[in-house]
C-alpha cells in the first residue's frame, strides 16, 4: 500500500539482478506518453517491436514489457495552430480522433492493455497482467473558446489536462513564449475551475512559472509536473526552480522528470540543420493517408535521411547520466513521495544511454543503490501520480 493506493506486483517474469526483479514487482507508470502519435500510422503495430532509429518510436508493448513499464497517461497532443474558427475546428476534430484511436488500442487488445479511469484501476488492469491506459491533454488548444467540450473528454477518458504548449493560446503564457496573458487568461481561469469540478488533474508543464503559481493558488488537490525538469540543473524556462518544486511538493504535488534534451543540456540550434529536417519531415505530413507499405517506405526514407542529417549536423546529446542528475537533484529537494518519470517518450525524449522505454529498470539500478527501498521506489513509479490522481477525483464537484 503506497499513498492509501495498494500495488499489486505486475506479472512479468523477473530479470536475474535484484534491482531488475524489484523494477518488475513495481507497477510502474510514465505521466507522458507521446505514444497515441503512432496509432494511426498505417501499418504501424502496437503489439510488435521497433526500433527509434528505424521508425522513431520508442514504446510498444514488447518494450513495454521488458522495461516493466505498465502504463501511464497517454497524451492526446495538439500542435499549436492558428487562433481562427477554421484552425480551433481542425484541432478539435483531430484531437477527438485521437481520443478515440486510444481507447481503440484497448478495445483492439483487451488481454494486454485497459483503459483506466480512477486511480484504483492501476493495480487492478496490472494484477490482470496487462498494460495502463489512462489519457491526458497536452496543449488545450482544440478547446477552442469553449471549455465546456472538456466534459466531453472527460466522458471519453482524460483524467489530465495540460493547458499550454511551445506557444501562447488562448488559455495563457507558454514557458517558451514572450508573456501575453501574464499567466492564465480568463478563459484559463474558466479552464482550471471546470478541470477541477471535473476531478481532473491540472498539468502545468510547458505553462510560463506564473501559470504554475496562479494554478496553485486555484487549486484544490495537487498538480502535476507531467514532464519536466530541474532549472538549477540546467536553466531552461521549461525547466522549473527550487522554490516552486518545494511548494508543489508541500502541496501533494509531482514533478516527473523528462529526457529531452534540448531540456537537459545546452543543445544550440542550427538553421541549415533546421531546414534540412524540415524539408525531410514533409514526406511524413501524410502518412494517414498512405497505404501502410507507402507509409513504411516514407518513414524509412526519413530515418535514413536523419542519420545523414545527424552525421553532417550533430547535435550534442545529453546521457543517462545527465537526465539522471535532474533526477537526483529532485530527489534531494522534496523527496521520492514527490518525484516521478514522464519521460517524453515518442516526443522528442530519449538521450544517450536511455534510447526507450526498455531501459526503464536503469533509473531503479541507479536509485537501488542510492539506498532508496522499495516503498520509496513504489511511489516514485507510480503511487505519487496515482495519488495525485485520487485526490483530484475526491475533490470533483460534479
Amino acid at each position: 500500500m503506497v499513498n492509501g493506493l495498494a500495488l499489486a506486483a505486475s506479472p512479468v517474469l523477473a530479470k536475474s539482478s535484484p534491482s531488475s526483479s524489484l523494477h518488475q514487482r513495481l507497477i510502474c507508470l510514465d505521466t507522458h506518453l507521446d505514444t497515441p502519435a503512432s496509432l494511426a500510422r498505417p501499418g504501424w503495430d502496437i503489439m510488435k517491436r521497433h526500433s527509434q532509429p528505424d521508425d522513431f518510436t520508442q514504446v510498444d508493448y514488447p518494450r513495454m514489457v521488458e522495461g516493466g513499464l505498465d502504463g501511464g497517461f497517454f497524451a492526446i497532443y495538439t500542435p499549436q495552430g492558428p487562433l481562427t474558427p477554421e484552425g480551433i475546428l481542425a484541432a478539435r476534430d483531430a484531437a477527438l480522433l485521437r481520443a478515440a484511436e486510444i481507447r481503440e488500442l484497448a478495445a483492439a487488445h483487451p488481454q494486454q492493455f485497459e483503459l483506466a479511469l480512477v486511480a484504483e484501476d492501476a493495480a487492478r488492469i496490472a494484477a490482470a497482467g496487462k498494460r495502463i491506459v489512462y489519457q491526458s491533454i497536452e496543449n488545450s488548444y482544440p478547446l477552442g473558446e469553449d471549455v465546456t467540450l472538456l466534459r466531453s473528454f472527460y466522458k471519453l477518458g482524460v483524467r489530465m489536462v495540460g493547458f499550454i504548449h511551445f506557444k501562447n493560446n488562448q488559455f495563457g503564457d507558454s514557458a517558451t513564449d514572450k508573456p501575453q496573458w501574464n499567466g492564465l487568461s480568463p478563459k484559463g481561469r474558466e479552464l482550471a475551475a471546470l478541470a477541477m469540478d471535473l476531478g481532473m488533474v491540472m498539468d502545468a508543464s510547458h505553462s510560463a512559472d506564473t501559470v504554475f503559481d496562479q494554478m496553485m493558488d486555484m487549486a484544490r488537490s495537487p498538480i502535476i509536473l507531467s514532464h519536466s525538469g530541474c532549472r538549477a540543473v540546467f536553466n531552461h524556462p521549461r525547466n522549473i526552480d527550487d522554490a516552486r518544486i518545494k511548494r508543489l511538493a508541500a502541496a501533494g504535488g509531482t514533478i516527473q522528470i523528462n529526457s529531452y534534451n534540448a531540456y537537459l543540456i545546452d543543445a544550440p540550434r542550427d538553421p541549415e540543420r533546421d531546414k534540412a529536417r524540415g524539408a525531410l519531415y514533409q514526406k511524413l505530413e501524410n502518412l494517414s493517408g498512405m497505404t501502410p507499405a507507402q507509409a513504411a517506405a516514407a518513414v524509412r526514407e526519413v530515418a535514413t535521411g536523419m542519420k545523414a542529417i545527424n552525421a553532417r549536423y550533430p547535435v550534442p546529446r545529453a546521457t543517462f547520466e545527465t537526465f539522471m542528475s535532474h533526477v537526483t537533484h529532485a530527489l534531494d529537494l522534496v523527496g521520492p513521495e514527490h518525484v516521478g518519470v514522464g519521460a517524453d517518450w515518442d516526443g522528442g525524449g530519449g538521450v544517450i544511454g536511455f534510447e526507450d522505454a526498455a531501459a526503464l529498470p536503469k533509473i531503479t539500478e541507479r536509485l537501488v543503490k542510492l539506498g532508496y527501498t522499495e516503498t520509496q521506489l513504489a511511489g516514485f513509479w507510480g503511487g505519487n501520480a496515482l495519488r495525485v490522481l485520487k485526490a483530484a477525483h475526491d475533490a470533483r464537484k460534479v
